[in-house]
């Protein structure tokens, strides 16, 4: 669960090994087009490692509340996600309590409002979906392969999902609070005494909304079993309650560059849950042109600063609200849909090869050299671990969707998504969509080769 994208350091191995050859991919990297659309998304990631009760984001008004600053003011209506991602872990080691995640919904008005839940999943990492070895590439068509509750919620919700946890819709009478989740990161019987738990969900809000995720302890019932904390109990929480403790590093400010960037970890309200892509030759064009023989070129996945490969384009999503200790931007683009249509045409006179993959870079803002450059050999950290579904007519012409998993660690090159042999002046239609699973680290770039 730890990234050096984040500001974590990853432990060195003793004696260091030496740093593995690199070999240079020579292409032309282009900006990915289109952009993220407005939907806003509530991104409770901080603090990711959950020590102490408290709030973890609140975007209520601060109106009443013992500890302003820990309201962000900021009203929800009609389409928002919700993405929460946080790690509780027995400190002392004895206390071993559960830790539950609730996340409440508040309605303002004075008229019900209705939140449809159109897909939703939330995971622990024990036992739902432990950090597993997994190959580079499985087809995953029933969705039953997956490494950290990350990749199986985001998966979940790419399918359409909404996890049995959740129900279809809640309605919330005027000026009240509803939970919208209240469960628990349990340690106990776990060695080390340490777990996670990621939720993805998208809704729809007929009126105007508040929301707060927040951290409790498990209350102890009579018998000396665990009860989930109650509904007041979380209203008195957020009313009295400060920030959770301990915060993580604090991020390096965008602008400067001059010393070791530290991304930080989001806790705000995102702009941009999708970011739809059209990819052609230009604005104006139809079709993308397949590389020449031999040739290749690729798209950034989740650039950000310090990390375009030499497009300038940053795809972090801005933050509308933030708490001033907390990343400046949604780096990493956790939760986020990718939805991108290539639409390939073969203008050669010679039956051609196509091949589309995602690969993982060795990072860089500007190129070194005239391509990417990969490891020769594996590396250690695992970089992306995802599930990618693809939509394309075969060389037969019948239409497919397969469903992959990847898992590729930095430097990595990949291994083709689909292999297309295309007949002079054939023009077909690739469709490639993914959420960002988290727990990755970018950028990634999605990248079209003839062979």
């Amino acid at each position: 669960m730890l990234s050096l994208l984040l500001g974590f350091t990853l432990a060195q191995s003793t004696p260091a090994t030496p740093p593995p050859e690199e070999v240079v991919q020579s292409q032309e990297v282009r900006p990915l087009p289109g952009k993220l659309d407005t939907v806003p998304v509530f991104n409770s990631n901080s603090p990711e490692l959950v020590l102490k009760e408290g709030i973890l984001l609140s975007t209520f008004p601060a109106d009443g509340k013992k500890v302003p600053e820990a309201h962000l003011n900021y009203p929800f209506r009609g389409r928002f996600d919700v993405f929460a991602h946080h790690v509780a872990r027995a400190e002392p080691p004895e206390d071993l309590r559960s830790l539950h995640l609730g996340i409440m919904l508040h309605n303002p008005g004075s008229e019900p409002v209705t939140v449809n839940v159109l897909q939703a999943a939330s995971y622990l990492s024990q036992p739902d979906a432990p950090f597993i070895q997994l190959p580079a590439w499985s087809q995953n068509i029933l969705g039953n392969i997956f490494a950290g509750p990350g990749d199986r919620a985001t998966f979940d919700v790419l399918r359409g999902r909404r996890q049995e946890t959740f129900p279809a819709q809640i309605v919330i009478p005027p000026g009240q609070n509803q939970m919208l989740l209240n469960l628990p990161i349990p340690v106990k019987e776990l060695t080390p005494p340490l777990n996670g738990r990621s939720t993805l969900m998208r809704l729809r809000s007929s009126g105007t909304v508040y929301a707060a995720s927040m951290a409790l302890f498990a209350r102890q019932n009579a018998d000396g079993s665990e009860r989930a904390p109650t509904l007041a109990e979380w209203q008195n929480l957020l009313e009295t309650g400060e920030l959770s403790t301990p915060r993580d590093r604090v991020p390096t400010p965008l602008d400067e560059t001059d010393k070791p960037r530290i991304y930080g970890r989001v806790a705000g309200v995102a702009q941009g849950s999708q970011w739809r892509s059209f990819v052609v030759d230009s604005p104006k064009a139809k079709y993308l042109t397949i590389p020449q023989p031999g040739q290749r070129f690729s798209y950034p996945l989740s650039s950000l600063h310090g990390g375009t490969l030499g497009t300038n384009q940053i795809q972090s999503a801005p933050m509308l609200v933030r708490y001033p200790d907390t990343a400046y931007r949604a780096h990493g683009n956790y939760g986020i849909q990718y939805s991108i249509k290539l639409p390939l045409h073969n203008t050669t006179q010679s039956p051609q090869q196509v091949s589309v993959s995602v690969q993982t870079p060795i990072k860089e803002d500007n190129l070194v050299k005239q391509g990417l450059r990969f490891f020769t050999t594996t590396a250690p950290q695992v970089f992306f671990r995802g599930s990618v579904r693809v939509r394309y007519r075969d060389d037969q012409g019948h239409a497919k969707t397969q469903f992959t998993h990847l898992v590729q660690r930095r430097g990595q090159p990949g291994e083709p998504l689909v292999l297309l042999n295309m007949q002079p002046g054939d023009r077909r239609l690739v469709e490639v969509d993914f959420i960002y699973p988290p727990d990755a680290t970018p950028p990634q770039v999605l990248t079209v080769s003839t062979q």
